[in-house]
């Protein structure tokens, strides 16, 4: 049996990203980690919009053993939030294209929507953290709109994480911090 594959690149082409098989979840989150970061990551020089006018960040979330590398591994910084945070977002700084986000101690990967041309982008399954959209914002009822997440996006990272056999695969080509100088995110 073949897996099929998918090859995503930042925008100038010198990082790549492979990424096999179905994904675990297509979503958009609208926590308030996500509106911070989104708000620095597309503030730096050329980087492309992160966040929609809905205040949402785009994700499609992959298994981490599902997700290789395959080009541009040293162009690869990461962004947190704050010291220690536990997640991190990792961004090609040849272009500053944001290629995913990454739980330290989690089994899967949520790779940013831009990475993809929108006609193979796979359909949007939910929106997460709802409650933290920007005040005034109204969301489509197209998928749900939990305020939080539900219990399908908890069992679908766990049937994933079952499937790996309870495996954390670390991720440890990044090559260090990114600088984002004095970005201002007004």
């Amino acid at each position: 049996m073949t897996t099929q594959s998918t090859a995503l690149s930042c925008r100038c082409g010198e990082v790549t990203l492979e990424v096999q098989g179905k994904p675990i979840m297509s979503a958009e989150c609208l926590c308030s980690d996500c509106q911070a970061a989104g708000a620095v990551l597309q503030a730096l020089p050329d980087a492309p919009a992160t966040l929609d006018a809905k205040g949402a960040t785009r994700f499609v979330m992959y298994r981490k053993d599902r997700v290789q590398c395959t080009q541009g591994q040293h162009q690869l910084r990461e962004h947190r939030l704050s010291e220690g945070a536990p997640t991190r977002r990792v961004v090609a700084i040849c272009c500053n294209t944001p290629m995913f986000l990454e739980f330290s101690h989690g089994h899967w990967l949520s790779v940013y929507g831009g990475l993809w041309p929108a006609a193979s982008l796979p359909p949007l399954e939910i929106r997460t953290m709802t409650r933290s959209r920007p005040e005034g914002i109204e969301l489509p009822d197209d998928v749900p709109n939990p305020k939080t997440h539900t219990l399908t996006f908890f069992g679908k990272l766990l049937g994933a994480w079952v499937a790996m056999g309870f495996r954390t695969p670390k991720i440890d080509y990044v090559a260090g911090p990114l600088e984002t100088g004095s970005v201002e995110t007004s």
